[in-house]
């Protein structure tokens, strides 16, 4: 078997089993989270689930269908040129796949108009709103100084990220690295780099508050490590959309690799790169606020006292403080940016 057709078969059988799966699992299952294990760990009906999904992809693909695993495989890249829209199954398939996720989506999520519209919740909801517009602004001096907090602790991780991040970017730019070793440099780093781009600042301030104790020291760690993570994978993607010409110039004239990259990659996707740093320092602004919650310092730990005892106008201030400061730092950035360009 070719490995396209593997592909395929492969995709079919994945998305079969969810049209399957999901059906059995979250609207014929018990509503409750012990009755989906228990129905999950049914090993036998999985495998026959499994087999019978498998089946059906088997047969797609000897009867040559235009199904949704093939488009999503590209096995074939115009396979359903010419084919009338009748003949096209995957869109009938991609019809009842977003269907069904709506239809599953409404479930799982327990969407309740009633409860939306319930009269003690919605008269709980109007007191909290009463506090939050009649802000306390007595807090507002300790306020300023935790918002500081913030902004210095945004502003310092980005600007140790951007040097680190500008040196890992062209490692991990595959247009730079030729040969296998260089190839399997840059999996390894990119795969490095997703790993820690997929787990939020959020998480990463709870690391580091445990590992250096609570304060903006643990949130200023957290932005980092994301920021570095973030920025490379930006850069780097910047780098390999990079003109080959002014390169291959520069090599013509016998400089070494980094001459080369100095002069040939690098006044391509200078400004590039320090537009995506004003925006990142713009991103590092709000998470910062956000990191503050969980034990990363700033005006986020302001927050999170004063919303767990329920006093409302008080953090009606803060978040007053918060959008302004927000909105000037969007505004700068914005500025900024428009100058670059």
């Amino acid at each position: 078997m070719s490995k396209t057709r593997f592909k395929s078969i492969f995709a079919d059988t994945l998305i079969n089993v969810y049209f399957l799966l999901v059906p059995i699992l979250y609207l014929m299952a018990p509503n409750d989270e012990v009755g989906k294990i228990q129905m999950l760990s049914k090993w036998p009906q999985f495998l026959g689930l499994l087999g019978f999904s498998l089946g059906i992809a088997i047969v797609f693909e000897r009867l040559n269908l235009h199904s949704l695993g093939k488009l999503v495989a590209k096995v074939e890249k115009n396979y359903s040129a010419g084919v009338p829209l009748k003949g096209r199954i995957w869109l009938w398939q991609l019809s009842l796949f977003l269907v069904l996720t709506i239809f599953s989506s409404v479930v799982v999520t327990r969407l309740s108009i009633n409860e939306l519209f319930d009269k003690e919740g919605f008269a709980g909801a109007m007191r909290l709103f009463a506090g939050l517009l009649t802000p306390n602004f007595t807090i507002l001096p300790r306020v300023l100084i935790h918002i500081t907090e913030t902004i210095y602790t945004a502003f310092i991780a980005s600007f140790v990220a951007l040097p680190i991040s500008f040196l890992l970017s062209f490692v991990s730019a595959r247009n730079l690295i030729p040969g296998r070793s260089g190839f399997l440099i840059y999996r390894i780093l990119r795969l490095f780099l997703n790993l820690v781009r997929s787990v939020e600042p959020l998480i990463w301030a709870v690391i580091f508050s445990v590992w250096v104790g609570i304060g903006p020291f643990a949130g200023m760690l957290a932005l980092l490590v994301h920021s570095v993570a973030s920025l490379t994978k930006q850069f780097s993607e910047i780098i390999e959309g990079a003109q080959r010409g002014p390169v291959q110039g520069i090599e013509s004239t016998g400089a070494n690799p980094i001459q080369t990259i100095w002069f040939g990659v690098v006044p391509q996707v200078f400004l590039p790169f320090i537009s995506f740093s004003i925006y990142r320092w713009d991103i590092n602004v709000r998470m910062a606020t956000v990191i503050g919650l969980v034990g990363g310092g700033g005006v986020g730990t302001m927050l999170i006292q004063y919303q767990g005892q329920a006093m409302w106008p008080e953090v009606g201030c803060i978040i007053f403080v918060i959008a302004m400061v927000v909105w000037i730092m969007d505004s700068i950035s914005a500025h900024l940016r428009e100058a670059l360009k």
